[in-house]
């Protein structure tokens, strides 16, 4: 199956968790009968991004895997008949918790997970208050559309998770994202951190011969402290060839669904011309291991 029918979804999240899981359904199933195969969802789409604030109250909108949201997206994948990735605050034991993207396979099974490995602690993003940082590595995830490199968010940053999981055999990079703005920033800043996020994954396509799949939420949420602007979280969800090039890319404050061809062969005819892996020196490398060469 060189040609894959990926459903992207990009979606508003409110405060009502009843609702969110509803339109995350409704838009399953829409991406499914416009024939996806597989269908990935934003970070975190249960909720609103709740990692503004450090609050342990919140640490209530954790389940544990498997759990009622994981059996809910374990139906709607049945349901829809594609393979789903999504996004999910992990209760692993008292006093534990992951941001972890689980699989499921197009019968509703357990494909697999993956815990969140970069957790970030910046102004309005206070994720390791609440992520205990993953512990699985940077495994693929096999399912009957192929072996998926599955990272999340924060992760997006980094050439190192990336080129792990294509050594790995990861047939391609998903980004379920929460990523946005600081409604103070200015126009120009604006920019350069959209530019920057895309150039990035994009890198990531380019270095490693794979199709990179982002997905983002879009909408304003506010902090509920008011300690700060809040954010607006900026959209544009894209896929990209193995070459970087721009397959499909979403818009800065609209909802959509939308299914998006990937031709998963370019990988084989890409790495032919342009033969990353062979030429790495794994030789000389070591120093990769050390925070920083002083």
């Amino acid at each position: 199956m060189d040609k894959l029918k990926v459903g992207i979804i990009q979606q508003k999240r409110s405060a009502n968790k009843a609702e969110n899981m509803q339109k995350s359904l409704e838009a399953i199933a829409k991406a499914a009968s416009k024939g996806a195969e597989l269908v990935v969802l934003q970070e975190l789409h249960a909720s609103l991004y709740f990692c503004q604030i450090e609050d342990t109250s919140l640490f209530d909108l954790a389940e544990p895997i498997p759990g009622p949201d994981s059996d809910f997206f374990a139906r709607a994948a049945k349901e829809a008949g594609v393979v789903l990735v999504t996004s999910l605050f992990e209760k692993r034991a008292p006093g534990l918790y992951h941001n972890t993207a689980v699989v499921f396979e197009k019968d509703g099974s357990l494909a697999g997970k993956y815990r969140k490995m970069h957790i970030p602690d910046d102004p309005g993003f206070y994720e390791k208050f609440y992520f205990t940082p993953g512990d699985m590595g940077f495994e693929p995830i096999e399912t009957s559309v192929g072996k998926l490199g599955l990272l999340v968010c924060w992760d997006q940053w980094y050439p190192e998770a990336a080129r792990l999981m294509a050594l790995a055999g990861a047939e391609m990079l998903i980004y379920p994202t929460a990523i946005g703005w600081d409604p103070n920033d200015t126009e120009d800043e604006q920019i350069r951190q959209l530019d920057a996020w895309t150039i990035s994954q994009r890198g990531h396509a380019v270095a490693n011969g794979l199709p990179v799949i982002s997905v983002n939420r879009i909408g304003f949420e506010a902090d509920p402290s008011g300690h700060s602007a809040g954010i607006q979280f900026w959209g544009n969800s894209f896929v990209a060839g193995p070459q970087g090039e721009i397959i499909k890319k979403f818009d800065t404050d609209k909802e959509q669904i939308e299914v998006v061809e990937i031709d998963r062969k370019r990988t084989e005819d890409v790495r032919r011309i342009w033969p990353f892996l062979r030429d790495r020196r794994i030789d000389a490398y070591d120093e990769l291991l050390k925070r920083y060469r002083d």
